[in-house]
């Protein structure tokens, strides 16, 4: 552009300077006058010929720098009927056309990136240089319990309330593990990064491992459980037909009472001892659920009775808070009562004496709480809570929680249980 203007000054000039000279000369029309005026002529012709063939052909060239620069692939330049400057026209279309066909296979590709990243039901989550969220897909917002991206868009992993979140804020960069959360949640979480525009920016993967390793473990448990009654009940069973043939035998004898004592305290010891792996493996035994619609606030209320029962000789108080709008929900009756009782019994055991337990019922998530003023669940314990035969009671077998979850998981309820920083341990069930 700047060539251009110099170009169109010095003709302009040199137009100038033959009106002058004609005008100075006119009278007398001498050899200076033509000399001046062939030479003036002469430029004039040569600068055409210079614009046509040098001018022209480098404002050709600088718009389509232009072009290049502003990325408009879509845009050829004109031939300007130089060889030279045609054939770098016709180089230069050529390699437009070619940044065209890879700027929409790069399209292409990208677009099909995201909707792989999309409908991945491995979660991902993209940071920023400073480790604020930029993107993430659906798996990833389900995994932390979020309904919008707009809520988790621009903030940190700190910021978020979520378990998950504060887990994976734990995980150094460049590293994998496996997390377990209260609600029986299993992920397996990396930190990773990759380098654009020579910039390395982080991100997160986030699988549920959940589904496989519950599978895993109940077919595990399920042997074990299988393995040990029939084991137990057989052998239970020889002792205790022989310990009643010898306290027949001893009934005719005299100065026996002592010995028929002791026989029947080892005869109940030993139903003791199938009724206890008879528990275990009535859990594997569960049925599969016989769902019907039904009022939440309904079935809570019919367990009532039995949960005050219980709150009142621990002198624990029952508090309960029912939404007005009385969510319709898919249960089955039978089967969620005795997880709500069972609940409600560990809670009060938790509590001990003198305490209060809340229950709250919400639509929008429809939702089932209980809340008690317990000891609290320590973040060492809520890993281990819903593993099977695991228990922080002295002589706790470890199969309610397993009972719980297995029914929920059965309905299609998610749930955790934790204590929050109030104080209240937390039991969430949403429908």
């Amino acid at each position: 552009m700047k060539l251009k203007f110099l170009f169109f000054f010095l003709a302009l000039l040199l137009t100038a300077v033959w009106t002058i000279l004609l005008v100075l000369t006119l009278k007398e029309r001498g050899a200076l006058f033509y000399i001046g005026e062939g030479v003036i002529t002469f430029s004039l012709v040569f600068l055409v010929y210079f614009y046509r063939k040098v001018v022209k052909p480098l404002d050709i060239i600088g718009n389509g720098m232009e072009l290049l620069r502003e990325q408009d692939f879509s845009s050829r330049l004109t031939p300007v009927g130089q060889k030279e400057a045609d054939r770098i026209v016709l180089v230069f279309n050529r390699m437009m056309e070619q940044l065209k066909d890879e700027r929409l296979r790069l399209r292409e590709q990208n677009h099909f990136l995201d909707l792989l990243v999309s409908a991945s039901p491995m979660g991902v989550v993209i940071q920023t240089l400073d480790g604020h969220i930029s993107m993430l897909n659906a798996a990833a917002l389900r995994f932390l319990d979020y309904s919008s991206a707009e809520e988790v868009r621009g903030r940190l992993l700190c910021e978020l309330v979520s378990p998950l979140a504060e887990e994976i804020e734990r995980i150094p960069k460049d590293t994998t593990e496996t997390i377990r959360l209260s609600d029986s949640m299993i992920y397996r979480c990396s930190r990773l990064s990759f380098v654009d525009r020579g910039f390395s920016h982080p991100f997160i993967l986030v699988e549920s491992l959940t589904s496989e390793v519950v599978k895993a473990e109940k077919k595990a448990y399920e042997k074990v459980i299988r393995m040990i009654a029939h084991e137990v009940n057989n052998t239970t069973a020889g002792i205790t037909s022989t310990l009643d043939t010898v306290d027949g035998a001893l009934e005719c004898m005299e100065d026996t009472e002592d010995l028929r004592e002791v026989m029947k305290v080892c005869i109940e010891r030993c139903y003791s001892m199938s009724r206890f792996i008879t528990n275990f493996a009535n859990v594997v035994k569960i049925p599969e659920p016989q769902l019907q619609s039904v009022d939440l606030n309904d079935r809570v209320a019919a367990c009532k009775t039995f949960m005050e029962t219980v709150c009142r000789n621990r002198k624990i108080t029952l508090h309960l808070d029912l939404c007005k709008e009385n969510p319709e929900v898919m249960m089955d009756t039978s089967l969620f009562e005795q997880v709500l009782v069972n609940i409600i019994k560990n809670a009060a055991e938790s509590i001990g004496e003198t305490g209060d337990i809340f229950i709250r019922t919400s639509v929008s998530p429809t939702m089932l709480e209980i809340a008690d003023t317990g000891a609290g669940i320590s973040k060492e314990v809520e890993t281990k809570l819903f593993s099977p035969f695991f228990s922080t009671k002295p002589n706790g077998q470890g199969i309610g929680l397993i009972f719980i979850r297995e029914v929920l998981i059965k309905h299609g309820c998610t749930f955790s249980l934790r204590t929050y920083p109030d104080k209240l341990t937390r039991f969430r069930i949403r429908f």
